[in-house]
């Protein structure tokens, strides 16, 4: 099936009509965003976030860019945003969260792979931190988008549009894997994607919740660890859910 043919994009943060406000709306409009960041940040510190490089780099990475402008308003608040095709882009919390998980077991520098593209916004926090950063998103519509924005923002962020539940094994091994779906049991060609003491970051359970684990490659076995529950969108694919 040619999924390219399905689908029409428009890159998020854009709208159908440029503003044509002048150079001072627009300093007041950027200064009103980076007091929502701050604002922002300050809630995921009280919410117990304290890793302060993931901090730093989401309050560098301009959240309102990844969601569409009549979201604008809304971006900076802890929930989770619609971007279309039943996806969303997570709300900060568990963007900071796993970010921090991947973060404290795989130091820089290091080449990291993101499951689920989606909007772009956890790809351009993992950038912003200093990984090099490869990411796979199964939908064309959002594929496009992200990749434009990334062009946009200039981000050397490697794209790949697929199937996530397969990784991209031409590009392993990964020293971080972060998914950003629920699956219903750890993928096995992710594990195998792993390098050596690599790290892999994903909520697995049933689809209405998950637990947020974490798979580490010693040789050739993997130990686990169990952290928060969550509820993301579905892992769609060969090793997510039909």
């Amino acid at each position: 099936m040619n999924y390219e043919s399905s689908y029409t994009a428009k890159p998020f943060g854009t709208s159908a009509e440029p503003l044509k406000q002048g150079d001072g709306f627009m300093n007041r409009y950027g200064a009103s965003m980076a007091k929502l960041r701050r604002e922002m940040v300050d809630g995921l510190r009280r919410k117990g976030i304290g890793n302060e490089r993931v901090l730093e780099a989401m309050e560098s990475v301009e959240r309102h860019r990844f969601v569409d402008e009549k979201s604008h308003a809304r971006a900076y608040d802890d929930s989770a945003c619609p971007i279309g095709y039943g996806q969303t882009i997570s709300q900060p919390y568990t963007v900071a969260y796993m970010t921090t998980l991947l973060l404290e077991r795989c130091p820089l520098p290091a080449k990291v792979l993101e499951i689920g593209t989606g909007s772009g916004y956890q790809a351009a926090v993992l950038d912003a931190l200093g990984y090099q950063v490869f990411t796979v998103e199964r939908l064309p519509a959002l594929y496009r988008s992200a990749v434009a924005l990334f062009g946009e923002l200039g981000l050397p962020i490697a794209c790949r549009l697929g199937d996530g539940s397969l990784g991209w094994p031409e590009e392993s091994p990964f020293d971080g894997i972060i998914v950003t779906a629920a699956a219903p049991h750890c993928p096995d060609h992710l594990l195998q994607q792993l390098a050596d003491n690599g790290c892999l970051v994903i909520p697995v359970g049933e689809q209405d919740l998950q637990q947020m684990t974490i798979y580490r490659r010693i040789g050739m076995r993997y130990e686990k660890e169990l952290f928060q529950y969550f509820a993301f969108v579905p892992l769609i694919g060969r090793e997510g859910w039909n």
